[in-house]
């Protein structure tokens, strides 16, 4: 059985709710990395040896850059755990969101129009507007 469109509203409602109580976040995940330093006498050349590290290194791609920082052990990986950890709960809520946000749209009626000025009017208004956008392309 299918749900109520209150009922989605409702659910809509709760989820913004959760959206405001989101607290700080950031993009990005922290990882660990071993490294080998390429000297030929170090320990860290003989087989087998993972490298030097561990190093908690926060990566991130924003807006087509990468962006990189290593991490102290202690409050700020922990501040920066927290804040990643944040950032996939607003995923995971804004896609919640958009998930019920569609239901809803597919619920809703489609408004009738009667007149047939306002009718004529409207289908022109979008065929141009349509038309103008594949000129642009």
């Amino acid at each position: 059985m299918s749900e109520s469109l209150s009922s989605l509203e409702n659910k809509r409602e709760q989820l913004y709710r959760q959206l405001q109580e989101t607290g700080d976040f950031r993009r990005g995940t922290i990882s660990v990395v071993f490294s080998k330093c390429g000297k030929k006498n170090c320990a860290c050349a003989k087989e087998g040896h993972p490298g030097h590290g561990p190093r908690y290194l926060w990566n991130a791609t924003i807006g087509g850059k990468s962006y990189a920082k290593n991490l102290s052990i202690g409050p700020e990986m922990a501040k920066y755990q927290d804040e990643t950890s944040t950032y996939k709960n607003f995923l995971m809520l804004c896609e919640q969101i958009i998930m019920i946000n569609e239901q809803i749209c597919e619920m809703r009626p489609v408004q009738a129009i009667e007149d047939e000025n306002e009718l004529a009017a409207l289908k022109k208004k979008l065929q141009q507007m349509f038309t103008a956008k594949l000129k642009k392309k």
